[in-house]
């Protein structure tokens, strides 16, 4: 793979109605095309997006992350954010758009806060 590149892999959750899209690479204005059909193609009512192979995200990834989020969030459906690396945390901390997202540590994580709500 180069080393721009982003690469997907996606899974059913363990709920109905839940999806998993995993990213490899970073999500950079280079590929961002790849990411935003991922994710505008995914009719899934959950999504979990892990970026736990994705090392940096740059200002057009931060973007497509908080559209995705807006157009998701409008429709009433949920984006869930998991494996965020302390360098995108920070991203998201310096734009202030971090309140915006739901992240769990792991997919796991997140599939245990929607398995059972009451422990999340």
């Amino acid at each position: 793979m180069p080393s721009n590149g982003l690469s997907v892999a996606r899974f059913a959750g363990e709920i109905h109605g839940q999806r998993v899209l995993s990213f490899r690479g970073p999500l950079t204005l280079d590929n961002l095309s790849s990411f935003q059909t991922a994710l505008q193609t995914e009719g899934a009512p959950v999504i979990i997006v892990d970026l736990a192979e994705v090392p940096y995200v740059d200002s057009a990834g931060l973007g497509s992350l908080v559209g995705t989020y807006v157009s998701r969030h409008k429709a009433g459906k949920q984006m869930i954010l998991t494996g965020v690396n302390d360098r995108v945390l920070r991203l998201f901390e310096i734009t202030g758009v971090e309140p915006l997202f739901l992240m769990f540590p792991s997919i796991d994580g997140a599939i245990d806060a929607l398995t059972h709500p009451a422990s999340a």
